[in-house]
């Protein structure tokens, strides 16, 4: 960094990380309902939109977790409401220590220095009356970081970082090509050097290969800067890519959590199988060999969901087994299994080493012997979520 930059970072008071090898973020039982009113003179509160319903998850430093699912599950929200654009109905978000649902006013904007957020839209998320160096430098100017000509010198060094030539200061974003928009949301993003990005399905408005561009982009800044990110998106390959674990969600909750790795080979839910069979291999011998899981009938309103398991309207799983009535009486919860999963499933145990999981999502016909069996851990162990993740390989594939 500059020297410039330097001055300007230490002139701003953030708290200190907290010591030990606590999570960095610990998400319990977050909630975020939306009011359903009805009536034009006296509103009456008649029902509740449940985006959110019962998040949990940590993220520890330089760690990546992919939050993925259908359009509509809660993934988005579930980012707002972490950073406190939205307000969550219940739950806690701690952040270093610090629980983000409690602070108001001042102490929130101190903190939400340390975190920040890419969105989806480039086009939208700027604003078209400002130059790239207001953009880039209006964080800097929020948190009275740096004088003004220290604020400057600090943006062109982001365009930099970024890919960006430093002279495009004074242009506006309608001279950019998306690509260039989202570079510059994510210098935006890095000016006041959070711990903790929220990358809100940032490659999904661009072409594949300026995808591409984007995600080198994040991974070469997270080692650099030893960033955390929690990464939102829809494309189960290029999650695959960029993170060390992934929480699959389902209408507003986690249905299951695991290495990204393992997650490929040996899903453990049934709507992850369904997901993950329609993600192609390229590889036209093994792809020839499967078939996609297509779910019957439509995902439930937010608004009324379903009693019991959320997904047992859609699960294939639970028609093979002869619908049983557990599935509708009962909520799953998120239990950790021996493997490192965890999966609020009643049955996980029974689709592993199924044809679903075997054939369709790997296109290899194993024997289920192949594959050691799932045993649930015992409810004294400590959950895989509080242990550290294993080292990553660059290249996560």
């Amino acid at each position: 960094m500059s020297s410039g930059s330097g001055a300007a970072t230490s002139s701003a008071q953030v708290p200190a990380p907290a010591p030990g090898d606590a999570p960095l973020l610990s998400v319990d039982d977050l909630h975020m309902w939306f009011p359903i009113t009805s009536g034009l003179i006296l509103e009456r509160h008649v029902g509740d939109v449940r985006a959110v319903d019962g998040v949990s998850f940590d993220i520890r430093r330089g760690e990546t977790l992919g939050l993925v699912g259908e359009s509509g599950c809660g993934k988005s929200t579930t980012g707002r409401a972490i950073l406190r654009l939205y307000h969550p109905t219940g739950g806690s978000v701690m952040f270093d220590g610090v629980d983000l649902t409690k602070l108001e006013g001042e102490p929130l904007r101190r903190m939400r220095r340390r975190m920040q957020m890419i969105f989806q839209d480039p086009y939208a998320s700027l604003n078209p009356r400002m130059t790239v160096g207001g953009i880039v430098g209006e964080p800097l100017a929020v948190h009275g970081i740096g004088s003004h000509a220290e604020r400057r010198e600090r943006v062109a060094e982001l365009l930099d970082v970024v890919g960006l030539n430093p002279n495009f200061l004074n242009r506006y974003p309608h001279e950019f090509s998306g690509g260039q928009r989202q570079r510059i949301g994510v210098a935006r993003a890095l000016a006041v050097n959070p711990d903790l990005i929220i990358a809100d399905e940032p490659i999904s408005a661009l072409d594949v290969s300026i995808q591409a561009q984007i995600i080198n982009l994040l991974e070469k800044l997270q080692d650099e800067f030893h960033l955390t990110y929690l990464f939102i998106a829809h494309d189960l390959s290029v999650v695959r890519h960029v993170s060390d674990r992934i929480a699959v969600m389902y209408l507003g909750r986690i249905v299951e959590m695991v290495g990204s790795r393992e997650l490929y080979e040996r899903p453990l839910h049934p709507y992850s199988v369904a997901l993950l069979s329609a993600v192609p291999i390229p590889d036209p011998e093994v792809e020839k060999h499967r078939r996609r899981i297509i779910l019957t009938g439509d995902v439930p309103s937010p608004a009324s969901p379903p009693s019991g398991c959320h997904f047992h309207t859609r699960c294939w799983l639970r028609e093979r087994l002869g619908n049983p009535e557990r599935c509708v009486a009962e909520d799953p919860v998120l239990r950790p299994l021996s493997s490192g999963h965890q999966v609020a499933c009643h049955f996980a145990e029974e689709v592993d080493g199924s044809a679903e999981q075997v054939l369709q999502v790997t296109g290899r016909a194993a024997a289920p012997s192949a594959t050691a069996p799932v045993v649930p851990t015992p409810p004294s162990a400590a959950a895989p979520s509080a242990a550290a993740p294993p080292p990553r390989p660059r290249g996560r594939g």
